[in-house]
């Protein structure tokens, strides 16, 4: 951890993720064979992948940043470490308040437990005790839509389901930080006509929001700054069209 600027709700300093696999050619079942044999001959190979390289970057307080980028160019990885979910390879993250995050859909909750018990849990995890749960829960379970399921396991749920619920605990129980990751066209129009009210809504109570997307659309509406993630590297920063602009000029990449 780093020291913290008071003025930032989130730091990134120099973060690397690197992750290690083998190669194509060479099998877990191989590679224990070689070593309890001492096979010299084949070598095990271990192939090494970038993610993320050397990112550095700053959120202030009340700011709705986004962070923009083609599959594959690291976003889910750096929200993954900010959450906690993954350790950089190196680098450090200091966070200022309670974060809330909707990173994939149904992320965190435990398929055998019913939507009522996630809800719980999930309150739980992000510092909300038993009885403020308890009192936001009919919020969560009327903005979600799934009154009629709330007791059921999450495994009989829908991915459309299981993201409505997600979201609906992520913007209820009233973070400092908001951290959305592609979230703002799942369910049907109605449900994506409701989230993006909600979010308005917590952008103009001047709370924090981490937006990320490929869409350009949502940094261009949403966003006050923004950062251009291609291949692990942090390619562009600042206002969000000339990041947008950036986006549409790298070679390969067809605009929205």
């Amino acid at each position: 951890m780093s020291s913290f600027n008071s003025d930032y709700a989130i730091e990134i300093n120099n973060i690397t993720k690197v992750f290690k696999r083998l190669s194509s050619h060479t099998t877990l079942k191989k590679a224990f064979i070689d070593t309890i044999t001492f096979n010299r001959k084949r070598q095990v190979k271990i192939l090494k992948f970038t993610a993320l390289n050397n990112v550095s970057f700053s959120v202030k307080k009340g700011e709705t940043f986004g962070i923009i980028g083609p599959n594959g160019a690291g976003k889910s990885t750096l929200l993954k470490i900010l959450c906690r979910i993954m350790r950089p390879t190196a680098g450090n993250i200091a966070v200022n308040g309670s974060l809330s995050a909707l990173l994939e859909l149904g992320t965190g909750f435990h398929p055998e437990l019913t939507g009522r018990e996630n809800i719980l849990i999930n309150g739980l995890i992000l510092g909300l005790n038993k009885k403020e749960i308890i009192a936001k829960y009919d919020e969560i379970i009327e903005f979600s839509g799934i009154k009629n399921f709330i007791d059921e396991p999450i495994k009989t749920y829908s991915s459309g389901m299981a993201v409505r619920l997600s979201f609906s605990v992520a913007v209820n129980v009233n973070p400092d930080i908001l951290v959305l990751d592609e979230v703002l066209a799942v369910g049907d129009a109605e449900f994506q006509a409701k989230s993006k009210k909600r979010i308005e809504e917590y952008i103009n109570s001047g709370k924090t929001v981490l937006l990320v997307s490929h869409e350009k659309n949502s940094i261009l509406n949403y966003c006050t700054e923004a950062m251009l993630l291609y291949k692990g590297v942090l390619t562009a920063k600042g206002y969000p069209k000339e990041v947008v602009e950036k986006y549409e000029e790298i070679e390969g990449y067809k605009s929205i």
